[in-house]
């Protein structure tokens, strides 16, 4: 895939182009060029590190904007594919964990699993829909009213109550219980019994010992089932997992540069003014590794070391809130360029967890970010303000998933870092900065390193 730049001012732009994913999965560095002769490649040890400075992001959006072409300094397709919508084409990426926090397994060929879901009846029932659940509670009621019904009928037709003579109005005949002709007026006894309606009109008598006990077992099942279905039906609707539902999570991740560091963002937010006590945040990244005997785990986990704010994973969650995971040493993602990641697929699981202040109970959030959904060179917008007028911090939600362009380095971490180490010891780096990091022209609002940067537009560091 070619790359077209409409002027030969080069600068670095990030998140401004969606590609295709079939064009992402066989990219390389030798096929990405700009289309003006005196573009520079940044080398080191030989090895070519990245294209510079390109307008590559890793942002591929699902929904379209036909007037990136015609944004002064972006990147277009040729305009020989003007029919062409990525958007509307573009495969959808493998991943585990769908955006809502629902995970993307399906279970397969397992033994017994009939019975081992029913022997855990509650918890099936629980889970279940809605629809099956309030099946089950028609079915469980109405299947009870019947059998004791028929119950009650045969203790009736055993004991002759239900014989012609007996049911006249001068018989001196005495039923199990009294006003019953036939089967309706059992099945009536039978729910008025079970939920204690109590009419009067029908009742047992001394007459029959078996119908006392079979009232006394229909009093104890009906209160069996009913508090098992309403028991049902709260667990269902107080499930925390119904508490995620006002929790937030920005749709993109975003990466660049925090305190001299290459840092990899998300933000997460709650709705709700009851908060959630001891909350704390996690980060996995799932993705294919090679062992030293040659094994290829497909779906290996990595533990992301993740902070907001200098607090470590522990939040003080009453307003949204950026989580951080520095891109140091210690990080997957250290050795890999803005390209590399371009190239690679992996995805980033974040697990939001905590007690509900309301209800005491535990509650789990769940997002993910793949490779596609990770802005290069681009920062949160804030959105936490104080209000005078309300004497209050006011939170603007309209912002919640709004990103900044920033000036951020092509480079990984690992280069980035022996950059810096190499100019606080003195030596000259091997690489102009403003190769790595190109100004932007753009507004001061979008891109707060210019103030730093001196009015000769040499950059911040001399060469």
């Amino acid at each position: 895939m070619t790359l077209t730049a409409p002027s030969q001012k080069l600068f670095y732009r990030p998140g401004t182009i969606e590609e295709q994913e079939e064009d992402l999965t066989s990219l390389d560095s030798s096929r990405l060029h700009l289309n003006t002769p005196d573009s520079p490649l940044l080398f080191r040890n030989g090895q070519r590190l990245l294209t510079a400075p390109t307008q590559i992001s890793l942002a591929r959006i699902s929904t379209c904007n036909s007037s990136l072409s015609h944004v002064p300094g972006t990147l277009r397709h040729d305009s020989s594919r003007k029919s062409f919508r990525p958007c509307a084409t573009r495969k959808m990426r493998r991943r585990a964990v769908f955006k809502n926090g629902d995970c993307n397994i399906l279970q397969a060929r397992l033994s017994k699993r009939r019975l081992r879901f029913l022997q855990d009846i509650f918890t099936t029932l629980v889970d279940s829909q809605w629809r099956w659940t309030l099946t089950i509670f028609a079915i469980g009621f109405l299947g009870s009213w019947l059998i004791f019904a028929l119950i009650w009928w045969l203790i009736a037709f055993t004991h002759g109550d239900l014989e012609p003579e007996h049911q006249l109005a001068d018989s001196t005949w005495s039923p199990c219980v009294l006003n019953i002709h036939g089967f309706t007026s059992c099945f009536l006894f039978s729910i008025e019994t079970q939920h204690t309606i109590g009419y009067g009109v029908r009742t047992t008598t001394e007459e029959c010992p078996e119908a006392i006990f079979i009232m006394c077992l229909q009093s104890i099942a009906g209160m069996m089932i009913q508090a098992f279905m309403v028991g049902i039906v709260f667990a269902k609707m107080t499930r925390p997992k119904l508490r995620t539902q006002t929790l937030l999570f920005s749709r993109n991740a975003v990466i660049c540069q925090r305190e001299g560091c290459l840092s990899l963002m998300f933000r997460v937010g709650d709705m709700r003014k009851s908060h959630i006590i001891g909350a704390s945040i996690r980060a996995q990244l799932i993705r294919a590794k090679k062992t030293k005997e040659g094994e290829v785990l497909a779906n290996f986990q990595t533990e992301l070391a993740v902070n907001a704010d200098g607090c470590d994973s522990n939040l003080f969650f009453i307003w949204p809130m950026t989580i951080l995971h520095k891109i140091d040493e210690n990080s997957p993602f250290y050795h890999l360029s803005a390209s590399d990641m371009l190239q690679d697929k992996f995805e980033i699981v974040v697990i939001l967890e905590g007690t509900i202040e309301s209800t005491g109970q535990t509650t789990q959030a769940r997002s993910s970010y793949l490779a596609s959904e990770i802005l290069w060179g681009h920062r949160f917008e804030p959105l936490v303000s104080y209000n005078k007028d309300r004497q209050g911090y006011e939170v603007n939600y309209s912002k919640f998933d709004n990103t900044l362009a920033v000036d951020t380095p092509l480079c990984s971490g690992a280069e980035l870092a022996e950059f810096y180490r190499m100019q606080d010891m003195g030596e000259k780096p091997q690489t102009d900065f403003r190769l790595i990091n190109p100004p932007f022209k753009g507004s001061q609002r979008e891109n707060e390193m210019n103030d730093n940067q001196d009015d000769d537009k040499t950059g911040p560091f001399p060469v």
